[in-house]
């Protein structure tokens, strides 16, 4: 006889602080703007990497701009990954009231950049090139180089004096190879470890779950690099990892004859998305 199968959410799981923070100001924004008959509102580039709550948000009235100068008048947001000092400087010169999203986590990692490169170092950035987090960082130590693994290295001029900022998503173990890979190319090394904990205690949690888990199932944007490393993580414990972003992508089949399912989610994934593929789940596997 067959039993009801199990489905755990993972210990550490969903929305972080610096999301949570940006949605609640978002949020606060319109409220306040709704009050006052205030002018339109807009977010500098997705608030969120999750395709989900930024629909939700247009629906409300909440925009995106593309660039800085984009929609010029009423609200801007900085977006959660931040951006760089010329697009924040443009985007004050531009619109009414300009509201800091930024996550704190991602500016830590924008001083730390800034400093390192006041105080003499060759920047390097372990993160991914491209990423706004990444370009933000950048724009704080123009000279910077982006590197998303010690192979990036190769072909590159180190400097005797180097210091390494880190995207808020990448790894641990990915710092530790590149520090190891800088290790006898340079004179000094200094580390500003910018993870953010919150990120390193998902990862954790993820790792162990999918190591009890027959299926995985990891929500968030696709746009999501945290939660595309979250899908990563999983799938090297439980080769039956899927990463959705909404609960209409889970397939029957995924469940058929399982009894451990796990679920996770990347940190711009709002609990109530959660719930949501949980509930689907629970109905799917008891088909």
């Amino acid at each position: 006889m067959s039993h009801t199968p199990t489905i755990t959410v993972a210990d550490e799981a969903g929305a972080c602080y610096g999301v949570n923070r940006a949605l609640d100001m978002v949020r606060e924004a319109a409220a306040q703007a709704g009050q006052d008959g205030g002018g339109p509102i807009n977010t500098l580039g997705p608030l969120i990497h999750n395709p989900t709550v930024v629909a939700q948000l247009e629906a409300q009235g909440i925009g995106v701009a593309d660039r800085a100068t984009d929609r010029p008048g009423g609200t801007l947001l900085l977006r959660t990954h931040g951006v760089t000092p010329a697009e924040e400087s443009a985007a004050r010169a531009s619109h009414d009231q300009v509201l800091d999203a930024t996550c704190p986590f991602v500016i830590r990692a924008h001083q730390a950049a800034e400093r390192l490169a006041q105080e003499g170092y060759q920047v390097i950035v372990l993160g991914e090139a491209g990423h706004p987090e990444v370009e933000g960082t950048v724009g704080h130590a123009p000279q910077a180089l982006v590197v998303s693994s010690p192979a990036d290295l190769e072909g590159q001029e180190v400097h005797h004096k180097v210091g390494v900022v880190v995207q808020t998503t990448q790894s641990r173990d990915n710092l530790r190879q590149l520090v190891d890979a800088l290790i006898g190319r340079c004179q000094e090394v200094r580390v500003v470890d910018t993870i953010c904990e919150a990120t390193t205690l998902r990862q954790a949690a993820a790792a162990k779950l999918a190591a009890q888990s027959q299926v995985m199932v990891v929500i968030g944007g696709r746009n999501s690099a945290n939660t595309t490393r979250l899908a990563q993580i999983c799938a090297g414990h439980c080769p039956r990892t899927h990463h959705i972003e909404l609960p209409e992508e889970l397939e029957p089949s995924w469940f058929q004859g399982v009894q451990r399912i796990g679920v996770t989610a990347g940190a711009s994934t709002p609990q109530s998305q959660i719930q949501a593929v949980v509930e689907r789940i629970s109905q799917l596997a008891k088909a």
